[in-house]
């Protein structure tokens, strides 16, 4: 499962559950809360990582907003910063993002065509 932004770069961690065994040579099962009621409780340890402790890399499971298929609604919040990038023949306007249940600090650049026609209420006055 992941959560965040869609693709190669989003974060693959969500919160530190607790190991209740060890399974096989390289499998634990873990503690998950009830709304995780369909996911299977055993991973492989290259799913998992060591709990560091810091807060800023786990994002909390309440709030999150999951439908019964384990997935989330992205939804846009607010726009912080418009920039234009000049290209050869052309310019690409984009926009920094800040998406619900993120943080500010990894807001995403998209592009200002894409979130005009998906997204048109933000562009409202």
């Amino acid at each position: 499962m992941r959560f965040g932004k869609k693709g190669k770069l989003s974060p693959r961690y969500v919160v530190p559950y607790e190991v209740l065994q060890w399974v096989g040579k390289v499998s634990y099962e873990l503690k998950l809360p009830s709304e995780l009621s369909l996911v299977h409780p055993v991973f492989h340890v290259c799913m998992l990582k060591k709990c560091i402790g810091d807060p800023v890399f786990f994002l909390p499971m309440e709030g999150l907003g999951l439908d019964e298929n384990l997935s989330d609604e992205e939804v846009p919040v607010e726009i912080l910063d418009r920039q234009v990038k000049k290209l050869r023949t052309n310019e690409v306007a984009s926009m920094k993002v800040i998406w619900r249940n993120h943080l500010v600090e990894g807001a995403p650049w998209e592009a200002e065509a894409d979130m005009k026609s998906r997204y048109p209420h933000l562009f409202t006055p």
